[in-house]
């Protein structure tokens, strides 16, 4: 009989919580899939005004969950962004690539129609051991 494999629920308290029925991270084995992240505040619950301050929130969350594993920003192996206005592009990439160093995860960003509470972004990352 086939074994099932084991997912771990991760979730830290410096993250906001799920505002639906997801996890804000999965594991599985080495690695983990964290859900996109918005940019709240997990102890004010508020969202910072620029794309700057929201890609860095969003980013802060990130690491935050990922550490509830024992992992790094540098275990990101691949990050999708989505923004509201891909005119936002620059100013996020900007901060962006202060969070990683090389090698640097895959990646794919891109325009959406519109994110959950106005955002301006919101960041989905995958990561592993290496």
């Amino acid at each position: 009989m086939e074994e099932l494999m084991s997912i771990n629920v991760l979730s830290s308290d410096k993250a906001p919580a799920a505002i639906g029925p997801y996890s804000q991270a999965t594991q599985v084995g080495n690695t983990v899939y964290v859900s996109g992240q918005l940019p709240i505040d997990a102890q004010t619950g508020t969202m910072p005004p620029s794309i700057a301050a929201q890609t860095t929130q969003s980013l802060q969350n990130i690491a935050a969950i990922l550490k509830e594993a024992g992992m790094t920003m540098q275990n990101v192996v691949q990050a999708t962004v989505l923004l509201s206005d891909i005119n936002d592009f620059s100013a996020m990439n900007e901060v962006y690539g202060k969070f990683f160093q090389a090698p640097y995860p895959a990646r794919m960003a891109y325009q959406v129609a519109c994110l959950p509470k106005n955002a301006k972004v919101e960041i989905a990352v995958i990561a592993a051991e290496k």
